[in-house]
């Protein structure tokens, strides 16, 4: 549960909340997610998305798409990530997002302790994903559509396991990236991937 202990300015009537999910792996987009919720919204539960079970993100996110009055998914590709850095790709995310809302906000509170350099009035909200409803609900949103995303892309290119570790470097990702080499998905302004492309993959010695 959010402790509420954030607000926004008052007089605020469109407040999104915007969060973001992938800066850390070491493959595929990264995805981010903008939320306006009305006023009244029943929607129990929201938190960190990190911090819930994945059947209980998943019913939340159903919740989400039913009862916000807009919402939308920014994302850079890795060759976009490859190209500005991890952090600016992050931040051009969610500049999409807010862009692609139906409504326009008059308010953003993002999560973390950075801000776009955009055009809305705007609060970084540090760990506001457990502290703010609307960027708790962000969080859900970008990270189940990620985690669906990772999976899908798991049987595009078997052998690397991303339906499990979503992309993230876990020791069997790191083996299997030294076995079978690097895919188109994969981050190569990344050590562990810049490292693997320099060389060869040992299976194919």
């Amino acid at each position: 549960m959010t402790d509420s202990s954030w607000q926004p300015p008052v007089g605020v009537r469109w407040l999104a909340g915007v969060d973001e999910v992938g800066r850390g792996p070491l493959a595929g987009d990264v995805v981010t997610a903008a939320v306006i919720l009305p006023a009244g919204h029943t929607i129990e539960g929201l938190a960190d998305s990190k911090k819930l079970s994945e059947k209980r993100r998943e019913a939340l996110y159903s919740q989400i798409v039913e009862q916000a009055l807009c919402w939308s998914v920014g994302r850079c590709s890795v060759a976009e990530i490859d190209q500005l850095n991890i952090l600016q790709a992050t931040l051009l995310a969610m500049t999409r997002a807010v862009d692609e809302l139906a409504q326009r906000p008059d308010f953003v509170a993002v999560d973390g302790n950075r801000l776009p350099d955009w055009g809305y009035r705007s609060e970084a909200v540090t760990r506001g994903d457990g502290r703010v409803e609307v960027i708790s609900a962000a969080s859900i949103i970008a990270k189940v559509t990620r985690d669906r995303e990772m999976v899908a892309l798991d049987a595009r290119y078997p052998g690397y396991g991303f339906a499990g570790h979503k992309g993230y470097g876990s020791a069997s990702h790191l083996a299997a990236l030294r076995q079978l080499g690097a895919t188109p998905i994969h981050r190569r302004s990344f050590a562990p991937v810049a490292a693997v492309v320099a060389q060869p993959p040992a299976g194919r010695q």
